[in-house]
């Protein structure tokens, strides 16, 4: 369509003579608001993920109804096609509404629909749409086939909608809570597949009865025009929590620092450790437990028996092959070196992109790390499966202290949707159970820097020294993690290896992790780069 046509289509006011139980029948309604009208709101929205390439054009791949009792909403599979021959898949519910005081800032479309002026609005924003699907889910059918599918778990105990409301701050997902007592993800992104934090949440819950996640409750999912079963939306008991993990950990890692002052501490006579060793709490030297507390270690040995109860819970399935344990095998060798060499390499055309934006320490290391970058591929390149006797399990995928709550003296693990930028087949790999705790080391390390990096200026010690404390007190952390994960595991029969062999996975997984986090300082926080920096050459000095 030439442009100046385009624009003219697009004029307000726009009228249809349409019923709004018709309207996406009427292809001049459908190539309005498929143009530059859904292109300006989905652009402006949080869980839109596609700001970093250029939108060329949105389809409508396929729509339904969501309805009850003659309340009719759409749901909308949008296909979103971009410039660079790529395309996404996104979720979009819509309502229309009359009242004019009524979603301002979420309005996406004025029109007239048979005598009737309104909005289009996203449905989410409408309590009547909360409340219905909250009901289908709650008098769900066992063994729905109708196209729209709710389902609703035995661990569901509602019997009537009470009120429903917004979660808060949200990134790929817009999450409600109803009832105060369970919390309804609606997925945005979607995919010609299950959600894995569906699949996983499922799983854990109704089949295994591990506790220390949110219970799965329901789902709805749409079996679309190709027959792919695809997830919009899960709902979990909501669990009571002080909050993640990661704001608990830098308000612990801020006691411990603040601590140096108060107990008069010399760092460079700060007893040290291994990275890796296996420390029982009475194995930590008298002089750190006195530096930073023994509670942080004893919330630590917690938090490992609760990953590795999650662990020993996916790996203990024999009939359900989505779940079944793997061995190593060349064909994960061959999918997971191409992987990584294909990342390492996008990584490292990041950083040579923007190496003026690094001063100090980061360049310093920056400067070594390019040097030893054939050396860093080459640690890549040496994986040979045939050596690992260990077992591969489905895992979370993106482990870290956001992933965790905390209640009290106990940690809730969640959101097992897995990596951001991985494929949805990729997310589902079976991986060694090693790469999660990988994921969490790499999580307090970033929050012991993190925590320099925000209040260094009020610890009277060099940047230096703070960065010799924070190394010291980030290998006894792991120690003690490690060492009551391991001991779990062990007792329950997961295999994960021979001690080298679990060496090796953990610093070829870390040495990923932080290859990965590389890329987004550098595009994002460039003085925080020093974070993963210090992690990859950490581990490709360590040589234990």
């Amino acid at each position: 369509m030439a442009k100046k046509n385009k624009e003219s289509l697009l004029r307000p006011p726009y009228v249809f003579e349409a019923t709004w139980e018709s309207l996406l029948e009427d292809a001049s309604f459908v190539k309005i608001f498929l143009s530059d009208v859904l292109e300006d709101y989905i652009l402006r929205q949080r869980w839109y993920g596609g700001k970093s390439s250029q939108l060329k054009y949105i389809e409508l791949n396929q729509y339904f109804r969501i309805q009850q009792h003659g309340e009719v909403y759409y749901g909308l599979l949008l296909e979103v096609n971009f410039q660079e021959a790529f395309y996404q898949h996104y979720f979009l519910p819509i309502a229309f509404v009359t009242d004019e005081s009524f979603a301002k800032e979420d309005r996406i479309l004025p029109l007239t629909i048979n005598g009737q002026t309104g909005y289009i609005i996203d449905a989410i924003n409408l309590e009547a749409f909360r409340k219905l699907v909250f009901e289908r889910i709650m008098n769900a059918e066992p063994n729905d086939t109708t196209p729209v599918r709710y389902h609703r778990s035995s661990l569901f105990t509602d019997t009537a909608y009470v009120s429903s409301r917004f979660m808060g701050l949200e990134q790929s997902n817009t999450s409600i809570i109803y009832n105060d007592t369970s919390v309804i993800k609606f997925f945005r992104r979607i995919y010609a597949d299950k959600n894995p934090d569906f699949e996983m949440s499922q799983f854990l819950s109704e089949k295994k009865g591990y506790r220390n996640t949110p219970a799965y409750l329901g789902n709805v999912s749409i079996v679309d025009k190709d027959k792919d079963n695809i997830t919009i939306a899960l709902l979990q008991q909501l669990v009571p929590n002080e909050g993640d993990a990661w704001d608990f950990m830098l308000k612990e890692v801020h006691k411990v620092f603040s601590n140096l002052e108060y107990k008069k501490i010399e760092v460079d006579r700060l007893p040290d450790t291994q990275l890796f060793q296996r420390l029982e709490i009475r194995d930590v030297p008298p002089e750190i437990i006195d530096w930073a507390g023994l509670s942080i270690f004893l919330k630590l040995q917690v938090m490992a028996k609760r990953t590795a109860e999650m662990h020993v819970a996916l790996g203990s399935e024999f009939e359900d092959t989505a779940f079944t344990p793997k061995h190593f095998n060349s064909d994960y060798e061959v999918w997971l070196k191409n992987r990584l060499l294909y990342q390492f390499q996008n990584r490292l055309n990041s950083v040579e992109n923007n190496l003026h934006k690094l001063e100090g320490r980061a360049a310093e290391l920056v400067k070594t790390f390019l040097e030893r970058k054939n050396e860093i591929r080459r640690r890549f390149v040496k994986f040979d499966w045939t050596k690992l006797k260990g077992e591969r399990i489905r895992v979370h995928g993106d482990y870290h202290l956001g992933q965790i709550l905390v209640q009290d003296d106990d940690f809730y693990l969640l959101d097992f949707e897995g990596e951001p930028e991985s494929t949805i087949r990729d997310r589902k790999v079976k991986h060694p159970p090693l790469k999660d705790v990988a994921g969490i080391f790499r999580s307090f390390h970033y929050a012991i820097y993190a925590t320099i990096f925000n209040n260094g200026e009020s610890y009277p010690y060099s940047q230096e020294d703070l960065f010799k404390a924070g190394e010291t007190l980030y290998k006894f952390f792991i120690g003690v993690f490690l060492e009551a994960y391991t001991t779990l595991i062990q007792a329950n029969n997961l295999n994960i290896g021979y001690r080298q062999e679990r060496i090796f996975i953990l610093k070829y997984s870390m040495l990923e992790k932080a290859i990965y986090e590389l890329g987004y300082e550098m595009n994002s926080r460039p003085r925080w780069a020093v974070i993963p920096l210090e992690g990859i050459l950490g581990i490709m000095d360590n040589q234990d």
